[in-house]
């Protein structure tokens, strides 16, 4: 069973050539302001929003997370259109992007299946928040397989456990799906997400309480989570909103990308 592209072509673009003109135009503009990160991590925090809005973000820790050792990584996003109660796996072959399929980590897959209760939803894989970190995955380490991981209804515990079993093993790394603010005005937008920022900076989960408003924030506590317990370090690399790509600011969303070792 593939899983199909359900948004190329509305996320990012459906044409290799398209795509590898964002990622160097995206590079073009890091390459200008900062220098080349020697980090390394086998864990971040990436949008997934339209690559116009945050594809600059993702980037930026996708190059770093191509300096891993990682050979395997579970992609962890929230469900946008299907409500269910706990976390969706499916065995899929492959995962279709423009550039071609990535093979389906069927070592962690069956680890995954063997240590944790996970169902499979199919219909929770069109799923966006997912699937526009499938591209950056193929451009920036062509030879890495990975898991997807859809949530809704769960408690961020369970996903905490998923995240430190993942992180444990040294070939295999965790890629955390989220934007932040929906649709405030930019100052609002910033002291909401702010918060978000914070609790990141601080790994820190119930700083996210205080009224960080990311839709994947399940994940993000997560994460936090599991750092804390695995003693982990953070770095944000990049904040932005809509606004930097639209102008409007009377309606933005927000965007981060992070990184941990």
């Amino acid at each position: 069973m593939k899983r199909e592209m359900s948004v190329a072509g509305t996320f990012y673009p459906a044409r290799a050539v398209e795509l590898e003109r964002y990622f160097e135009y995206f590079n073009k503009i890091h390459d200008e302001n900062f220098a080349t990160s020697k980090a390394k991590t086998k864990a971040v925090i990436v949008p997934h929003a339209g690559y116009i809005y945050s594809g600059y973000t993702a980037n930026m820790a996708y190059r770093v997370l191509q300096n891993s050792h990682a050979k395997s990584f579970v992609v962890i996003g929230p469900s946008h259109r299907v409500a269910f109660s706990g976390v969706s796996m499916c065995r899929f072959d492959s995962y279709e992007t423009p550039f071609s399929a990535i093979e389906q980590a069927s070592d962690l897959f069956d680890a995954l299946s063997k240590k944790f209760d996970l169902a499979c939803i199919p219909q929770a894989h069109a799923e966006h928040s997912t699937e526009v970190q499938f591209p950056f995955l193929k451009y920036y380490l062509p030879q890495a397989k990975i898991v997807e991981l859809v949530y809704s209804d769960v408690a961020p515990e369970d996903i905490t456990q998923i995240i430190s079993f993942v992180l444990k093993h040294e070939e295999w790394g965790v890629i955390i799906s989220t934007d932040l603010s929906h649709f405030h005005p930019l100052d609002d937008a910033n002291r909401l997400d702010n918060i978000c920022l914070d609790a990141i900076e601080k790994i820190d989960a119930k700083t996210l309480e205080h009224g960080c408003e990311a839709c994947g924030k399940i994940g993000v506590a997560a994460m936090l989570q599991s750092a804390k317990e695995l003693g982990l370090h953070s770095h944000i690399l990049d904040y932005r909103t809509s606004a930097d790509a639209s102008n409007d600011t009377n309606s933005v969303v927000g965007y981060v990308s992070a990184y941990f070792n």
